[in-house]
């Protein structure tokens, strides 16, 4: 058998379908179609059923799926101790970022990065934290910029930065004169939130649940960006909690209107996610040196509480 049969392997499990399968892989269907037939007529099993629609794995395909994953990965090892070992930082890297990190923290480093290694050739996209785990652990992307932690066992996490909630209240609310705020100032019946699927809405959930109230008549109004969030508040339909590097570039107008929480200050943990294979380490060491540098003087808060993302029950 060889690598690139276990690659076809893996297609094929991924997107049950063996025309599916090959366009991802760039070859025909009959070439894909044949090679899987080698190998299972080399080892005497039957790895997919192929009666089922959408084909499944029997039992033992999935087994050999588990050991392929394995076995291509340390395949790819080699080429990362080959680059490491010439103190080459380059090729292909596959990064993906959250929603409400994408906008203020790509702009930051993105440009010192391809002008300090010119030769990664970084392909960027933006996706919620369910679909980054699924492509971490299918092998589609190299690393992701998310909020943690995630206490996923096959992924690592290296903390980039904590980012401070900050209110948004407006001129006609009964906490806007105050100089700081606590969160039992806040009143969980008029917070408007992102809408769900994203993490930061997951936090600010999880930040009210202290308060003891119950969430399930709260919350009616929810956007899908911050934008939006601010303009709604604006018209007197409520207050909005906002990540601190979103609040940089707000207008004059509507940076009067944040409001810091006391110490410790409620916060998200943004970090570097990779799988635990560590593969292209090297790139991913390179990523978060650029990305300490350009943060340290943004973010300074060292009092913070951070604010778990996941969802409790």
């Amino acid at each position: 058998m060889t690598i690139t049969q276990l690659k076809y392997v893996l297609a094929v499990a991924e997107h049950k379908n063996f025309t599916l399968a090959a366009e991802k892989c760039f070859v025909t269907q009959p070439t894909l179609s044949m090679q899987i037939q080698k190998i299972e007529e080399e080892l005497a099993v039957q790895i997919f059923d192929r009666t089922k629609k959408p084909i499944q794995l029997t039992e033992i395909g999935q087994k050999i799926v588990n050991q392929s994953k394995n076995i291509v990965n340390e395949a790819d090892r080699i080429q990362d101790i080959v680059d490491q070992q010439k103190g080459f930082i380059g090729g292909e890297f596959r990064l993906a970022i959250i929603p409400t990190v994408m906008p203020t923290l790509l702009p930051m480093f993105l440009n010192n990065f391809i002008k300090k290694y010119p030769k990664v050739k970084l392909i960027i996209e933006e996706l919620n934290t369910a679909e980054i785990i699924t492509k971490l652990k299918n092998g589609h992307l190299d690393a992701a910029i998310a909020v943690t932690p995630l206490e996923d066992e096959k992924i690592k996490e290296i903390v980039l930065y904590y980012e401070p909630f900050v209110a948004y209240i407006p001129e006609n609310h009964q906490s806007f004169h105050k100089k700081e705020i606590e969160v039992s100032d806040l009143n969980v019946n008029e917070i408007l939130l992102l809408q769900d699927g994203h993490c930061f809405r997951d936090g600010i959930l999880n930040l009210c649940k202290n308060l003891g109230h119950d969430e399930k008549s709260h919350f009616q109004i929810e956007s899908g960006s911050f934008e939006t969030l601010i303009k709604l508040a604006d018209e007197g339909l409520g207050t909005t909690l906002l990540p601190y590097l979103h609040t940089l570039d707000l207008p004059t107008k509507d940076a009067l209107k944040l409001k810091h929480f006391a110490e410790p200050k409620p916060a998200r943990e943004v970090s570097l996610i990779f799988p635990k294979n560590e593969l292209k380490i090297h790139i991913i060491d390179a990523l978060r040196n650029t990305i300490s540098g350009v943060i340290k003087g943004a973010i300074t808060f060292q009092n913070v509480e951070i604010i778990s993302p996941l969802q409790k029950k």
